[in-house]
């Protein structure tokens, strides 16, 4: 079995950007982080503990198009060693569950779906 550390970041849909950005760091005291990645979508916020990453709610994410009104969660992550990220594709693989793998350039994840549905990431930094 694999183990998880932490729930790394949520990742969430919202119809201005900028204004999310500034009501994380004003409210709660995230900072922005990975600043320069990505074209700036999705903007990160957070602090050493926790993150959110603001996704456009009328931008395509992924393969699925996201409806302009909808303001939703898109995945959550859980934070793990090098090590436990093996194990958890192994794990995923001997279940048959299908993951996809993406190099984040910070990072490397997998991305899975729960029986609702629900995206399901696990990440980890040590590369």
């Amino acid at each position: 079995m694999f183990e998880i550390d932490t729930l790394d970041h949520v990742a969430l849909s919202v119809r201005d950007l900028e204004r999310s950005a500034r009501w994380y760091a004003d409210v709660l005291g995230f900072k922005r982080l990975h600043e320069g990645k990505w074209n700036g979508i999705p903007i990160f916020v957070g602090n050493d503990a926790a993150a959110v990453a603001l996704f456009p709610a009328s931008e395509e994410i992924g393969s699925a198009s996201v409806d302009r009104a909808a303001v939703r969660t898109l995945h959550f992550a859980f934070r793990t060693d090098r090590e436990n990220f093996l194990r958890a594709q192994d794990e995923l693989k001997k279940r048959a569950i299908s993951f996809e793998f993406q190099d984040h350039e910070i990072s490397h994840s997998i991305y899975f779906r729960d029986p609702d549905g629900h995206k399901i990431e696990i990440t980890t930094y040590e590369l």
